[in-house]
């Protein structure tokens, strides 16, 4: 028992034509900011925000215990967390 494979003809017609295709977004990153903004409001401070986030890691990283403050200094020494307040956990 034989068997033969037949393998279709190729030819220019019959590749698949490959094409370009670009997006751009442009405008619907301007329209996405715009409504960030709109979102945020007129009163939005981001130097307030900035400074009551920087109050927040203070209080994050206030009243730590002995073994804490050794894990706060040595994750600042490895550079994980930034040097606050000299390099020490606020009391």
């Amino acid at each position: 028992m034989s068997t033969s494979h037949s393998t279709p003809a190729t030819g220019p017609g019959d590749a698949a034509e490959q094409v370009d295709f670009a997006v751009d977004l442009t405008s619907q990153e301007i329209l996405r900011r715009a409504q960030v903004m709109a979102a945020l409001g007129p009163d939005w401070d981001p130097v307030e925000v900035l400074r009551g986030e920087g109050e927040a890691y203070d209080l994050l990283y206030s009243g730590l215990d002995a073994e804490q403050q050794r894990m706060y200094d040595d994750l600042v020494a490895a550079g994980v967390l930034p040097v606050r307040g000299g390099g020490h956990a606020a009391s």
